[in-house]
């Protein structure tokens, strides 16, 4: 499923497409730098409830937040990891085993660790428009 946004105020909309159809609760974000990863993600949580302030973890790895009904979410950026054992590292698998959201941008740079069953949020920009696909 593709999906054109125009402005980042569509983005609830999509948000709410893609938490109706989500069967896992890990999601792989794809796109260039800038593409617009962080600010999905933002949105997602809001979709999920959070009112967290939620910010890029490219030097903190991950971040942690929280749902009005006391659900996690956790947010990886793999952008500046050298390799599979810094994730390690920081207990990615242990994340991976709770039962909480996890959203995670630059999945390629951990491919290993990925569980078995995730989806992939493409983002692309084209012309003014971003183009957002899910994938089951």
């Amino acid at each position: 499923m593709k999906i054109g946004v125009n402005d980042e105020s569509e983005l609830t909309e999509v948000c709410k497409i893609i938490h109706d159809r989500a069967t896992s609760k890990v999601f792989l974000l794809e796109g260039n730098m800038g593409a617009g990863k962080t600010t999905l993600i933002k949105a997602l949580c809001k979709e999920l409830g959070s009112d967290d302030l939620v910010s890029s973890p490219t030097f903190a790895l991950v971040n942690h937040y929280i749902t009005k009904d006391s659900q996690d979410i956790f947010h990886f950026d793999f952008y500046r990891i050298k390799s599979e054992e810094e994730a390690i590292d920081i207990g990615f698998e242990e994340y991976l085993d709770r039962d909480a959201y996890c959203f995670i941008e630059w999945s390629e740079r951990i491919i290993n660790l990925l569980p078995e069953t995730y989806h992939v949020v493409k983002i692309q920009q084209i012309d003014d428009q971003r183009e957002i696909e899910f994938i089951k």
